[in-house]
């Protein structure tokens, strides 16, 4: 039965055979994970990300939500975070088959995320989220000193690979803190690594409540980048950027040098990685950060 209305081409998975095969497997899923779990479950999506879809569900007079993961290795982490934060400032988990890539949540609005709230506000709600998240992280997850170290390393040949689009003087202070970070990253806390304003929805009562984490464990500094790029158009000058970055630091209670210093790698480090897959709007988004946060102007 084809229960499933959403565009396959939208998902990773239709460029990779193997992808192409779980695609054409969804509708069976849908309906084993609906005889397992005793699930009602509606055709039309909640929602449908690069790597997931989500479908509404009912069970008895619970509301939920089936989300479907692919490659479905991405789900083990998750679920252990999930389960670790246990709903405490993250979506509840009732269900999981690792194998099959299926999670079952707890239903939230969808329609409203932090992204529907002017940037000033968003930042001090993320900011305060952020702050929530904050606990020892269990063992098994990637930590931020390797990340920091594999990015000092490899920062000067994906540059040069790709004809050198960042001046020098921002790259070199990116591979330096890098450097820096992977020797002395501080805490070891539970972090969600993908906190952008879209990824917090409301829920139980009006709370903001973070979903889709890929957790890493280390300071939570690492995770402020993505509140900063991810809305960087509504910002007109350098002061604003300055702004915004002070805003999520303060209401976090963050350390500010390591969330800049953070925020200059990762955003050195995702305008490469957005350039090598060809990207055309989002590296330009880091080059303004850099600007507003290096003490160099571009040549």
């Amino acid at each position: 039965m084809r229960h499933l209305l959403v565009d396959p081409l939208l998902f990773a998975a239709a460029s990779d055979p193997a992808g192409r095969g779980w695609i054409e497997q969804i509708p069976s899923l849908i309906e084993e994970l609906s005889r397992r779990w005793n699930l009602d479950i509606g055709k039309a999506p909640l929602g449908q990300g690069y790597h997931a879809v989500v479908l509404p569900a009912r069970r008895g007079n619970d509301e939920l939500a089936l989300k479907l993961e692919w490659p479905q290795a991405r789900t083990g982490g998750e679920v252990r975070a999930l389960t670790a934060w246990d709903g405490h400032g993250t979506v509840r988990l009732y269900e999981a088959d690792t194998a099959l890539g299926a999670l079952l949540l707890e239903r939230l609005d969808s329609a409203r995320t932090l992204h529907s709230l002017p940037l000033g506000g968003a930042a001090v709600q993320a900011g305060r989220l952020l702050r929530r998240l904050m606990m020892p992280a269990p063992a098994g997850f990637p930590h931020v000193r390797a990340i920091a170290a594999d990015m000092a390393s490899s920062l000067d040949a994906r540059q040069s690979a790709l004809g050198n689009p960042i001046p020098r003087s921002w790259l070199d202070a990116a591979r330096k803190l890098a450097e820096d970070l992977a020797r002395d990253a501080g805490e070891t806390l539970l972090i969600h690594a993908d906190l952008h304003y879209d990824n917090v929805l409301a829920g139980r009562g009006g709370e903001w409540v973070a979903i889709d984490p890929r957790p890493v464990a280390g300071e939570p500094e690492y995770a402020v980048p993505e509140l900063m790029w991810t809305r960087i158009d509504e910002i007109g000058d350098d002061e604003g950027v300055r702004h915004l970055l002070a805003s999520v630091v303060r209401h976090a209670g963050l350390d500010g040098e390591r969330a800049r210093a953070w925020t200059i790698v990762r955003c050195v480090d995702y305008c490469l990685w957005g350039l090598e897959h060809g990207l055309t709007q989002d590296p330009p988004r880091c080059l303004r950060i850099l600007a507003a946060l290096t003490e160099e102007s571009p040549p």
